[in-house]
């Protein structure tokens, strides 16, 4: 049961510019160096990518471009040693990138018993680690042929465009969601398909091109610009605040599933 009669109710939240202030792909390119996964010019590279990411958003052909690149840079890696790095170096890069207003919107629908879910293009191997730590639900993210515990260089699934929206209408089938119930946010005009196909769309920190939709079609516009270090905001809890976010679920106790996960991975 939700707010909103006996329908199941999620949000559905694009990551890059929408929940974190860069490219979940990009803040792991220092390690992934570091690592021998990058070589410098695949840093360069990356570097350049993102800075026009931050700049203009992504159209279409630059998504497309994109997936080229990060596809043929990463055939040959070794799939756990990815998720190893992901793992040991979520919390130093991502924490501080966390927007507090999504924070606090993805706190706000979980209190109202919605379930939240993390709709990235980027791959699942990265998503997925980060969407736990915001106390997502559900992820849903491009996936990668592997073999032999290696990624081919091939994609298995893009969550991309229209990709999207059969994600999201997977998870609906599967969940008993009523997208006409369920909402949406996003910071780009690539993810139309996915901010129409829910019954409450908005555009968050918008390119030109979703704005101009977003003004035309009427949906609310929101600007997220402080991302802050979630550890910083709820730092030196009493163990009886511990306690009942442990017991109650921190969406109701500290700004989502978040500074649970992130406290307990520091202790």
């Amino acid at each position: 049961m939700t707010d909103d009669g006996d329908h199941r109710v999620a949000a559905f939240f694009d990551l890059d510019k929408t929940v974190i202030a860069k490219s979940s792909t990009f803040v792991f390119s220092k390690p992934f160096f570091a690592q021998g996964l990058l070589n410098r010019r695949a840093v360069l590279e990356s570097s350049y990518a993102h800075f026009m990411f931050l700049l203009s958003g992504a159209d279409h052909d630059q998504m497309e471009r994109m997936r080229e690149h990060l596809t043929k840079m990463c055939a040959g890696w070794d799939v756990e040693q990815v998720k190893s790095i992901v793992a040991e170096t979520l919390h130093e890069l991502v924490d501080p990138l966390i927007y507090a207003e999504a924070a606090d919107l993805i706190a706000d629908h979980k209190i109202r018993g919605h379930d939240v879910v993390i709709v990235s293009a980027s791959g699942e191997e990265i998503v997925a680690p980060i969407a736990e730590v915001l106390g997502a639900s559900h992820t849903a993210a491009t996936r990668m042929v592997v073999e032999d515990g290696k990624y081919t260089g091939e994609v298995d699934f893009y969550c991309y465009g229209e990709g999207k929206v059969q994600a999201i209408e997977k998870l609906a089938a599967s969940e008993g969601y009523d997208l006409s119930r369920c909402y949406a946010y996003s910071d780009s005009g690539t993810d139309l398909p996915m901010l129409t196909a829910v019954g409450h769309p908005t555009a968050v920190n918008p390119d030109r091109n979703l704005r101009r939709e977003a003004v035309a079609r009427n949906w609310p516009v929101l600007t997220f610009s402080n991302p802050v270090s979630l550890w910083a905001r709820f730092q030196a809890p009493s163990s009886t605040t511990l306690a009942a976010t442990a017991a109650v679920g921190v969406s109701a106790v500290v700004a989502g599933a978040i500074s649970y996960r992130l406290l307990r991975k520091r202790r």
